[in-house]
């Protein structure tokens, strides 16, 4: 079976290199991304969270030079995901982003962290109800960036306002949420029932239980359902402590990832040819829609972005055996063959 390559918009980290790292190297990057490489990833969004104006700054300064001097970041790496500050910092909305860096919405912020990169920040998670979130994202829009909805609060008409000004997807839909919320006019529902949202999901069965994330799927619809991993430093790696954006975040053996010696989840070990693969065992989807929904789905969601920058993404494709197992992965001209 030969299909595209596999698209990741939410990646913090990998094969045990944070990308939050400050002191970020090429070389430690080009581990990583041979890593993705193995789990069928052929184009990522390096993602930076929640941080203070002069941490961003050197994460992003570090992140952007390795990847120009890596041998697989030209080709893997088209831009970043800036995922914070302007998220919700209340309990249960904010997770393991540090709410204390957390901001009102501003696009100057955004654009004064670009101007010394040499790839574009392509998207931006926002939770559109805190200070200036509306006016916000119809600047991202006007600077040619794709919005998303993340950890916020927002109800029916908060979301509708959002889209409205040009919002089109939800991050990782599911999460990012308090484990109590008003029973029907809720974030989760009201992202749901918004058709012109893309829904991102987490399908390690950890995030969502499967019999959730079936539901969530059914609901908001095959067409407009995609996949991430919001993986860390913890992904396709051994059960144990990893450095995550200046936190120190903790495998276990199920391969959830928190805080170490605190509740709750801090990102995920998720591959994404697992997610896939997850999705066809739990019975959700065929493996065709999998690949659509970890491929396709994502490369048309950027695709206006990247369109209105120049930027067009190298050919790619996967080979998978019968198992769903990657075979042989090619992008541009590097090409990996597996056992």
């Amino acid at each position: 079976m030969i299909t595209a390559g596999l698209v990741d918009i939410q990646v913090n980290g990998f094969a045990g290199v944070d990308f939050n790292d400050a002191g970020l190297t090429a070389e430690a990057l080009d581990r990583a991304l041979e890593a993705m490489l193995a789990s069928g990833v052929t184009t990522c969004l390096p993602t930076i969270i929640t941080a203070t104006p002069a941490e961003l700054d050197a994460r992003f300064a570090a992140l952007d030079r390795s990847v120009a001097e890596s041998r697989l970041g030209p080709l893997m790496c088209p831009g970043y995901h800036l995922e914070g500050p302007f998220l919700n910092p209340a309990d249960g909305f904010s997770g393991c982003h540090p709410a204390s860096a957390m901001t009102a919405a501003d696009p100057a912020l955004v654009l004064d962290l670009e101007k010394r990169l040499k790839r574009p920040i392509l998207l931006v998670t926002v939770a559109p109800e805190v200070g200036n979130g509306i006016s916000f994202i119809e600047a991202m829009i006007g600077q040619d960036r794709l919005v998303s909805i993340g950890h916020s609060a927002l109800d029916f008409e908060g979301v509708d306002a959002a889209v409205a000004a040009g919002a089109r997807l939800s991050t990782h839909l599911g999460n990012g949420l308090p484990q109590v919320l008003p029973k029907l006019a809720n974030p989760l529902f009201a992202q749901l029932a918004e058709d012109r949202l893309l829904a991102t999901f987490i399908a390690d069965g950890i995030h969502v239980p499967p019999p959730a994330l079936k539901a969530l799927i059914r609901a908001k619809g095959f067409e407009r359902s995609a996949l991430v991993t919001d993986a860390t430093a913890a992904a396709a790696a051994e059960p144990g402590d990893y450095d995550f954006a200046g936190m120190r975040i903790r495998r276990s053996a199920d391969g959830s990832v928190g805080l170490a010696g605190l509740a709750g989840l801090a990102g995920s070990a998720l591959r994404l040819d697992d997610a896939v693969r997850n999705l066809v065992h739990w019975n959700i989807t065929t493996f065709e829609q999998a690949v659509e929904m970890a491929s396709r789905r994502l490369v048309d969601a950027l695709a206006p972005v990247l369109s209105a920058r120049g930027i067009t993404l190298p050919a790619a494709e996967i080979e998978w055996t019968d198992a769903m197992n990657i075979r042989r992965v090619r992008i541009g001209s590097e090409e990996r063959t597996f056992k």
